[in-house]
C-alpha cells in the first residue's frame, strides 16, 4: 500500500492552515485557554528546575529566579518562531548576564542537565508510540513530505557523513584550543555540579521536571479537546511521540512541518482529515503565538529589551567586548 505524502508541497500546508482558520468558530475556547495556561505552568516548573541547577553551580552568587524564568520562556518563544533553535543562544546570553561572575561554558553545560529527564522519558514514550500501529516506521519518514525529516531519512549516508564531520570538527576545535581545555572543562563540570548530588538532583530537578511533564500532558489533552480530536491517554502519548521525533532535526520553528505531517498520519483514523489538519496547524500556531507573546513580555518586563532581535544584538556586542578584553 502506497503512503500518500502529507504536506508534500507548500499547497498542502496552506490548505491545512485554511482549514484551521475555517474551524475557528468550532474551537472550544475554554479548553484552548486551559491548555495554554498549563503550558505556562509547564515552562515555569522547567525554569525552576533550571534555577536549581544554576544555584548548585553558583552557590555564592546572588541571582533571581525571575530572570532565569524570563530567559527560559524567551528562549522557548524564539524557538517557536525561528528555525535552528536560536532561542538557545538567547537563553545562554540572558542567563549568563543574570548571574554575576558566571561563564558561558558553565551556563551552557547546565542546560544539558535538562536532557537527563527528557531522555529518560522520551525512550518509553517512543516505544509506546511505535507499538500502537499508527506511527510511521523510521524508513517511511522519507514519504511524509516534511523536508527536514524526509531529506535525512532519504539520504542516510549523507546524514551519517554530516554527523561524522561535526564530530571531527569538534575534535579539531579541542585540539586547537588544547591550551585552554583544562580551564574549559572545569567550567563545564561546574555547570553539571548538581548531578554529583543525586538526592538533591532528584528532589530539586527531576521531581520538578516530572511535574512539568504531567502539566504538559494536561496541556496537550486540553488542546486535543479544543480542536475536537479528543483528549485521551493514548492520544496525548502519541502527541508526545510526535514532539520527540520533530525535536531531533530542529530545522523549522518548533518542528513545524514535521509535527504537522506526523500528526495527520498518526490521527488519520481518530477524526476526519479536516479536523486533524486543523488541529495539527492550530496547536502549532496557538503554542507559538502564546509562548512568543510570553517571551516578549518577559524580555520587556524583566530585561528591558524591546525585541528578540535586540537580544541577539546585545549578545554580539558582549562577545566582541569579551574578545577585545582577552589576552
Amino acid at each position: 500500500m502506497t503512503v500518500r505524502p502529507v504536506f508534500a508541497d507548500v499547497g498542502d500546508f496552506f490548505d491545512a492552515v485554511d482549514k484551521f482558520f475555517s474551524s475557528l468558530a468550532h474551537i472550544r475556547w475554554g479548553a484552548l485557554l486551559l491548555g495554554l495556561i498549563c503550558f505556562a505552568v509547564f515552562l515555569t516548573l522547567r525554569s525552576r528546575a533550571a534555577f536549581h541547577v544554576l544555584r548548585a553551580a553558583y552557590p555564592a552568587e546572588p541571582f533571581q529566579w525571575r530572570r532565569i524564568w524570563g530567559a527560559y520562556v524567551a528562549a522557548y518563544g524564539v524557538n517557536n518562531i525561528f528555525p535552528v533553535r536560536p532561542g538557545n543562544v538567547v537563553r545562554l546570553f540572558l542567563t549568563k548576564g543574570s548571574i554575576p561572575n558566571s561563564s558561558y561554558p558553565a551556563v551552557a553545560s547546565s542546560f544539558l542537565v535538562d536532557n537527563v529527564f527528557d531522555f529518560a522519558v522520551a525512550v518509553p514514550v517512543l516505544i509506546y508510540a511505535f507499538t500502537q500501529g499508527v506511527f510511521p516506521k523510521p524508513p517511511d519518514f522519507s514519504k511524509l513530505g516534511a523536508f527536514d525529516l524526509s531529506y535525512w531519512a532519504s539520504h542516510p549516508r549523507f546524514a551519517l557523513f554530516v554527523l561524522t564531520a561535526v564530530a571531527v570538527l569538534v575534535l579539531v576545535a579541542f585540539a586547537l584550543l588544547s591550551v585552554r581545555v583544562q580551564a574549559f572543562w572545569a567550567r563545564v563540570r561546574q555547570g553539571l555540579t548538581i548531578l554529583t548530588d543525586r538526592r538533591r538532583y532528584l528532589r530539586q530537578v527531576f521531581a520538578l521536571q516530572a511535574s512539568a511533564w504531567f502539566v504538559r500532558f494536561a496541556a496537550f489533552w486540553f488542546l486535543l479537546d479544543a480542536f475536537h480530536v479528543g483528549g485521551s491517554v493514548r492520544n496525548v502519548m502519541l502527541v508526545y511521540g510526535v514532539a520527540s521525533v520533530s525535536s531531533l532535526v530542529p530545522l523549522t520553528p518548533g518542528g513545524a512541518g514535521v509535527q504537522q505531517a506526523l500528526l495527520v498520519k498518526v490521527f488519520a483514523g481518530t477524526a476526519s482529515g479536516a479536523t486533524v489538519a486543523a488541529y495539527s496547524v492550530g496547536q502549532q500556531i496557538a503554542i507559538a503565538a502564546f509562548t512568543a507573546g510570553l517571551g516578549l513580555a518577559a524580555l520587556i518586563a524583566i530585561f528591558r529589551i524591546r525585541s528578540f532581535r535586540e537580544v541577539i544584538q546585545r549578545g554580539r556586542e558582549e562577545a566582541r567586548a569579551a574578545q577585545a578584553a582577552a589576552p
